[in-house]
């Protein structure tokens, strides 16, 4: 018989304003989302969004954390794992392995695979690809000293990198000749290079919905202010970008000091969500 628990959260889900916050909020797993950045990102009124957020949480899908004055809502990851649960415990009359989906089993069994010891392939993904993921691609090809093959790559890439982001990694002494804005589908598909890590550094980015990528590599989530949208003088718009970079710098370098090799994926998956949770905004 279903509980009652169960039947809220259904009720809960059924509606697909509801369904999409959730949705939204699971692509934010760990961190979460503030209120503001949800209704930007899926244009509900603020009102409306928070009829969405009470009903989500009264069900036990959502979890609250005040952060000051402002609201943190995350995702209740353990809640949700458990509903999955009830809808696959008589799946088949106890056959399981015809009809659980194809992707259970690899994500189950990551925290008993090592990570090889490798070259890695990581792509840095944000809207314009003309200023945060750039800096994360020259910066990590540089850091990583031969141990990553990294790209970049927009939803909405600019036509050109942004000349202020060029003028911080030439005077940092990064090579820019080949660097240029690329469109997140050339890393899609079935000839696309397997990735190994997919690391989204703006919001906009990672509230996209986009299809699993092939191979279920590691993912997080680095956002950070866009430098771009700051206004003033060039002086005022030169120093946001400074600020980008060096907040990127610590971030690549924390991340290509792991130890891959003596770490498994799940403890991996741990440290690249603390780098991301690191200076968050």
């Amino acid at each position: 018989m279903e509980s009652n628990q169960q039947t809220r959260q259904f009720a809960a889900l059924a509606h697909p304003g509801r369904l999409a916050v959730l949705r939204l909020i699971i692509r934010h797993a760990p961190a979460g989302v503030r209120p503001g950045e949800i209704a930007e990102a899926l244009s509900i009124k603020p009102n409306t969004l928070s009829v969405y957020l009470g009903a989500l949480a009264d069900a036990g899908l959502l979890e609250a954390t005040r952060e000051g004055t402002a609201i943190r809502y995350r995702a209740a990851l353990s809640s949700i794992g458990s509903l999955v649960d009830f809808l696959y415990a008589d799946c088949c009359r106890g056959r399981p392995d015809l009809c659980a989906p194809r992707t259970t089993d690899s994500l189950l069994q990551r925290e008993a695979i090592p990570m090889p010891d490798q070259t890695y392939s990581v792509l840095f993904i944000c809207t314009g690809n003309s200023a945060r993921s750039i800096f994360a691609e020259a910066l990590l090809r540089d850091e990583g000293k031969g141990r990553f093959d990294v790209h970049s790559a927009g939803t909405r890439p600019s036509s050109a990198l942004n000349p202020f982001a060029i003028d911080v990694l030439k005077r940092n002494g990064h090579d820019v000749s080949q660097l240029r804005a690329k469109h997140m589908s050339e890393f899609q598909g079935p000839e696309a290079l397997k990735l190994d890590f997919v690391f989204t550094v703006c919001d906009r980015a990672a509230n996209e919905e986009c299809p699993p990528w092939p191979g279920l590599p590691l993912t997080a989530h680095w956002g950070m202010k866009d430098p771009v949208s700051v206004t003033g003088t060039d002086a005022e718009k030169a120093y946001a970008f400074a600020e980008a970079y060096a907040q990127m710098r610590r971030r690549v370098i924390a991340f290509a000091s792991l130890p891959m090799e003596s770490l498994d994926q799940i403890s991996i998956q741990r440290r690249i969500d603390e780098i991301g949770e690191s200076e968050r905004v």
